[in-house]
């Protein structure tokens, strides 16, 4: 007869987690079937997030963009490459006391931190506006200043001249003159009429004109209407001036006072 080993086999590796998810049981099942693959989507969620991500961001080389307004656009072109950065322009506007080709404003503004590869918006200036200088000549100086402001321009200095001929306080001529083309934004120098230059002045021809309109001429040639009488004139229309106590052109002092007759129906 044959010998019989009774010696017993070693027991085999027993499956992992065996002692915790029995074979066979519906634990083990859902284990491997549901838990088992979460766990591979978070680690290699944490792989994603730190090491690839950061990989294709740039993560840790973000740095502080420059100020690039009031530069030329030819002049940044290297600056930006060193820098791994391009631009692009976005607009371009009038900026009074700017080249053209300078960079207005920027997008990003300087001081953002910015990545490598990151394109740069830019508003540069097309040049100054030209404007055309309003006639302000025979204004008040507070109308020549606000015809100024609407055509785009500013108040630059302002002269004192004296005058005989225009009433006090009204511009006598700008510089540059009326109807010059300049940049938008510019200063426009008015001469103003501080008053007369002599205690003189000439008397004006009031006769046929209307009462009213003899009495403001009158009283920009510095002199006052003194006494009114009337006389009856069917050729006139009521209160026409018939005659006056001064004779056209005589040199009168100002404040002299002149009579005139009128006309009534």
């Amino acid at each position: 007869m044959m010998a019989v080993d009774t010696e017993e086999v070693p027991n085999r590796r027993k499956p992992i987690l065996t002692k915790w998810l029995p074979l066979g049981s519906i634990q083990r099942k859902l284990a491997f079937w549901l838990l088992f693959p979460l766990l591979a989507l978070i680690v290699m969620a944490g792989i994603f997030d730190q090491v690839i991500m950061p990989a294709v961001t740039r993560q840790g080389s973000a740095f502080e963009l420059p100020d690039l307004t009031n530069q030329k656009v030819i002049d940044i072109d290297q600056k930006l490459e060193d820098l791994d950065l391009s631009y692009e322009i976005a607009g371009e506007e009038f900026a009074p006391g700017k080249e053209k080709g300078t960079i207005i404003r920027q997008y990003p503004i300087a001081g953002t931190l910015v990545k490598p590869g990151r394109i740069i918006k830019l508003i540069i200036c097309k040049g100054q506006k030209m404007v055309n200088i309003p006639q302000v000549s025979g204004k008040s100086v507070r109308q020549a200043i606000l015809d100024l402001e609407t055509a785009g321009l500013t108040v630059g200095e302002i002269a004192w001249a004296f005058s005989d001929t225009i009433p006090e306080k009204v511009v006598v001529f700008s510089y540059p003159s009326a109807g010059t083309e300049i940049p938008s934004g510019s200063p426009v120098n008015l001469m103003v009429n501080r008053g007369r230059a002599t205690d003189f002045t000439y008397m004006p021809k009031v006769i046929g004109m209307p009462l009213e309109d003899a009495r403001k001429l009158i009283e920009d040639k510095g002199l006052k209407v003194g006494k009114l009488r009337t006389r009856t004139d069917e050729n006139f229309l009521p209160e026409t001036v018939l005659e006056q106590s001064e004779v056209e052109g005589a040199e009168l002092q100002l404040g002299t006072e002149v009579d005139l007759v009128i006309s009534k129906t």
